[in-house]
């Protein structure tokens, strides 16, 4: 896409003063317009920016009253004999209380927590965390309610139903949160329009990195430049580039709902509190995108001193209660996983034996944990000369790392190719996590005959290799070697438990459509 460089523009003469910050400018408000625009343009604007959240807010609402009112439904009619407190009780009172207040109540605690603010709708886990911290308030205030008011009430009925209204929430919001993905991934809506300032490597970085997942709806349609004209001279960009621009004007002129400052234009003093001065009113978000790359929220804190805030970033969490939860639910899981699976192991080792003469399982050394290696297990897929016809196809191998991969290997027989296509050549690898060599979740195990590991993909080695990870829900075999290590360092930098079982939940998904498995 060709680049689109524009010309400062002059002064109209509808402002009093003009700050310069670098080379974009930030006009102070004359009325009766709002910083140089008229005010009916930033309603347009501000109408743009909620276009998508309103109607998914008003479904929420309505999802989370019909899931309140369902589980009320559900443990009323579970232990009718059980609600004591209400049988002489009138019934349309009773009724009003659990169908309507009830249900009320939840959807004014969930807007009280923030569940329905759209910086958190869509990505993350903070929507998920806040119906959690809303139901704890919503349990604490019918114990309080019951208490002042000597109200006789079923206790395992107000469990059920209050246990239960948190579940259907929850995946109410899930499968919300899941269409309003594919609203993103295939038309392109339901997003956040983005213009980003600073430098042109720096706002090209943070374009790479938020349209790295169009499911996450941040969609840059325009950069800001801070370094002059020269600075993109010759270079092809995805998207306008501009300079010497007022920063409003230009969002007013793209369509943008949110302005990132990226790297170096934060550290201007003075100025990015100005430019959210600017903001206030408008329905633009201003966002700041530091130079922290691959590092997730929680180990990100914000400590203010004398109105300074600064970012602290924590160290990865590679031991403690949660590093020995995982170490047991590994194990644990491993081995039922095994006794489970026995009738599968036998009925995949009959059709390995009936499709190529040879060992069931196939055995290579693979490097884990600091540097060590172990023997993976897995299922034979392909013919007992494979290593013999591997020289003389190396000229086909389709993948720019360590690995070697071709989507249609002819050294791979029938069966083998549907045992890899539906991951189940690698379930022998439960033994490895039964043994301690290996984890359900980590980063991808590599051979141990390509010498030893230097620089970023030696910090792999810090944790476990895993069956899964999340270089397999996010591609497997159809990322580039960089993108995978990338993956694999992020999950060693920002491991938690939490985000263990989600990869664990992903990857059901990613199997059963066979995504980038050959």
């Amino acid at each position: 896409m060709t680049t689109s460089l524009q010309r400062p523009v002059a002064n109209t003469g509808r402002s009093k003063t003009v700050r310069h910050v670098d080379s974009f400018e930030i006009q102070a408000p004359t009325p009766p317009s709002h910083n140089g625009v008229p005010r009916s343009a930033w309603a347009r604007a501000r109408r743009r920016a909620s276009r998508w959240h309103r109607p998914y807010t008003a479904v929420l609402l309505l999802l989370d009253y019909g899931a309140a009112a369902l589980a009320s439904l559900i443990s009323i009619s579970a232990y009718d004999q059980a609600v004591s407190g209400f049988q002489d009780a009138d019934e349309a009172w009773f009724k009003t209380v659990a169908y309507v207040l009830l249900p009320l109540g939840w959807l004014i605690l969930l807007w009280a927590n923030g569940t329905y603010d759209r910086r958190y709708l869509g990505l993350g886990t903070d929507e998920f965390k806040r119906v959690m911290r809303a139901s704890v308030t919503v349990m604490a205030s019918v114990s309080f309610l019951a208490f002042a008011t000597k109200t006789d009430l079923s206790r395992l009925t107000v469990a059920t139903a209050l246990v239960g209204a948190t579940l259907l929430i929850l995946i109410a919001r899930y499968f919300a949160r899941f269409v309003l993905h594919q609203v993103r991934k295939r038309a392109g809506h339901a997003g956040h329009r983005m213009l980003l300032i600073g430098t042109l490597p720096e706002t090209l970085e943070v374009y790479t990195a938020v349209t790295r997942s169009p499911s996450a709806g941040l969609v840059p349609v325009a950069i800001h430049i801070t370094d002059g004209y020269a600075a993109a001279r010759g270079i092809e960009t995805p998207v306008p580039v501009h300079s010497g621009r007022d920063v409003l004007t230009l969002v007013r002129e793209v369509g943008a709902d949110t302005i990132a400052v990226c790297g170096s234009a934060s550290a201007e003093p003075g100025e990015l509190r100005r430019l959210a001065w600017q903001l206030e009113g408008t329905g633009i978000d201003l966002v700041v995108a530091p130079q922290l790359t691959d590092i997730a929220g929680p180990r990100v804190h914000i400590r203010p001193i004398e109105g300074l805030p600064l970012l602290h970033v924590e160290e990865p969490t590679l031991s403690g209660i949660g590093w020995l939860a995982k170490n047991l639910l590994d194990r644990v899981a491993a081995g039922l996983g095994l006794l489970i699976l026995i009738p599968v192991f036998v009925a995949i080792a009959i059709a390995i034996k009936l499709s190529d003469r040879g060992p069931v399982f196939f055995r290579q050394p693979r490097v884990g944990h600091e540097g060590r290696t172990f023997r993976v297990w897995k299922f034979r897929t392909m013919y007992v000369d494979a290593e013999d016809r591997l020289a003389s196809l190396v000229d086909q191998n389709e993948s720019d790392g360590m690995l070697f991969k071709i989507k249609e290997d002819p050294r791979v027989f029938p069966v083998g190719r549907f045992l890899r296509g539906s991951s189940l050549d690698e379930l022998p690898q439960l033994i490895n996590v039964l043994w301690g060599e290996m984890s359900l979740v980590g980063p991808r195990p590599l051979p141990a005959d390509d010498g030893d590991f230097l620089g970023d993909v030696r910090r792999r080695l810090l944790v476990r290799p895993g069956i899964t990870g999340l270089w397999q829900v996010s591609g497997r075999s159809d990322l580039s070697w960089d993108e995978a290590v990338r993956l694999d360092l992020y999950y060693v930098d920002n491991w938690s438990l939490a985000y263990d079982l989600s990869i664990l939940w992903r990857t059901v998904g990613v199997v059963l459509a066979r995504k980038g498995a050959y």
